[in-house]
């Protein structure tokens, strides 16, 4: 599965939720009838659960979403904070030098020197460039490293490794 996003919270009283998309383009999600949601995002995939789309909407500066069958706060409170993936077989393959956010996830960084860094717990998008979010449980702390040539070297998708030209003081 390819994480795509996630069910950030429930909206409204009507079985709503907030979305918060791993991608540039969650409103081509609309074409997917059937969502796959579970609770992880490196669940097994045999655990992910599909829920019928009943419609996606903008909301503001993001996107809310609705599930056929989840039809109040209550109901959509279960699903809170859960992951939205899909097969990776149901979607295009990326072009050179691009990568879905799902894949990044968990990946390994270290610097050029070969020290590590953390994992990649998120990417937040901020409008110039996207930004690693990478957790290092170690020494309990993140580093926000932005996503540009100029920073990350090389993405080792196989090997779950991402080499970064970064301080690791900073």
């Amino acid at each position: 599965m390819v994480v795509l996003g996630r069910l950030v919270a429930p909206f409204g009283i009507k079985g709503w939720f907030k979305l918060h998309a791993y991608g540039d383009d969650p409103g081509s999600w609309a074409e997917m009838p059937h969502w796959w949601v579970a609770p992880a995002p490196d669940a097994p995939s045999e655990s992910w659960q599909t829920l019928s789309l009943a419609e996606l909407r903008p909301h503001g500066r993001g996107l809310i979403v609705k599930f056929a069958g989840i039809d109040d706060r209550t109901a959509a409170e279960a699903y809170q904070g859960w992951y939205i993936g899909a097969p990776r077989e149901a979607l295009p393959e990326p072009e050179e030098d691009e990568y879905y956010w799902g894949d990044l996830i968990g990946a390994e960084v270290y610097t050029k020197g070969g020290t590590a860094l953390g994992r990649v717990a998120e990417l937040i998008a901020t409008g110039a460039n996207d930004v690693l979010s990478v957790r290092d449980e170690a020494h309990d702390r993140t580093r926000l490293i932005p996503f540009v040539r100029a920073y990350v070297l090389d993405v080792d998708l196989p090997g779950r490794r991402i080499t970064v030209d970064w301080d690791p003081d900073w």
